[in-house]
């Protein structure tokens, strides 16, 4: 029987920039939650690795190698040394290159897919360390649930507790270029070599509201700078009743609205897919709270 796996959307409820490393890599703090909606990969045996694609934003995508789930596969049966193949189809869901870590959500599950049907198994530094080497993003995905990412994205504290809310994510379909939105925040050399802080524990959605009025996103306003579209979207999500928090996500232009409960984002959803026709407008509950 095929093997399947959800590949959720990835949401930055903040992002703070530390420094530009040595390496011209840049020093991350930032805390993550997974929305329930997603990509969803199929995975089915055969004698050779093949993939196909569907779903909404499947044209924005290849299937040659180069492809992030394919890239994944690869990896993960020479690894392991597996001799079998597969054929899998990717269900694109989500907006490609939006923010919401899509494409590294997509080779997490793809890996933990294909270790299922192969019948396989990497001890967990080999798994993280065969993640990492895909994308920065991608260990963080191989467990979808709440956290603190430090960094740039390999060192993942788990959040001990997250309190119950539902989002409203929200992209006006523009591209936004990650190298352009770093270059445009211009953050300074980083200065020593940051600690990582614990996870914070979070015991009610108002003492989270608290804690990321005081961590934004640093990549907002470079973006903003650069598609002033976003501003517009930041702006009709808080103007949803309901709305506790709107922000953008990663390096955008996806951006979501923070809400207490799923009816409540669902309504928001309704009011900004009405005057936004053209948008990707979802609302989500989200993984691994309450």
């Amino acid at each position: 029987m095929p093997a399947a796996e959800q590949a959720r959307a990835k949401v930055n409820l903040s992002l703070r920039v530390l420094g530009r490393r040595g390496d011209g890599y840049h020093e991350l703090n930032s805390l993550v939650v997974f929305a329930e909606t997603g990509d969803r990969i199929v995975a089915a045996e055969a004698e050779s690795l093949s993939l196909s694609l569907k779903g909404h934003f499947a044209s924005a995508l290849s299937e040659e190698p180069g492809n992030l789930v394919l890239r994944a596969a690869h990896s993960l049966r020479d690894l392991c040394g597996v001799k079998a193949g597969a054929h899998l189809t990717l269900e694109k869901n989500l907006p490609v290159a939006s923010g919401i870590g899509g494409g590294s959500a997509d080779a997490a599950a793809t890996l933990r897919v294909l270790m299922r049907l192969w019948n396989t198994r990497l001890d967990e530094t080999a798994l993280v360390s065969l993640a990492a080497s895909l994308g920065a993003d991608v260990p963080v995905c191989l467990d979808a649930g709440p956290a603190l990412m430090f960094g740039i994205g390999e060192r993942i504290e788990r959040v001990g507790h997250m309190p119950h809310f539902s989002l409203l994510l929200v992209n006006p379909q523009v591209p936004v270029s990650t190298a352009k939105v770093f270059r445009a925040l211009a953050a300074p050399p980083l200065a020593g070599s940051p600690v990582a802080p614990a996870a914070p524990d979070f015991r009610s959605l108002d003492e989270l509201l608290r804690w990321l009025g005081t961590e934004p996103n640093d990549l907002e306003q470079p973006a903003r700078t650069l598609e002033p579209l976003i501003g517009e979207v930041i702006a009709d999500i808080a103007a949803t009743p309901g709305c506790r928090l709107a922000r953008m996500s990663g390096s955008g232009a996806t951006c979501f609205g923070l809400y207490e409960r799923l009816e409540e984002a669902r309504a928001a959803a309704e009011a900004v897919a009405r005057k936004r026709p053209g948008w990707w407008v979802v609302a989500s509950s989200v993984s691994g709270c309450g």
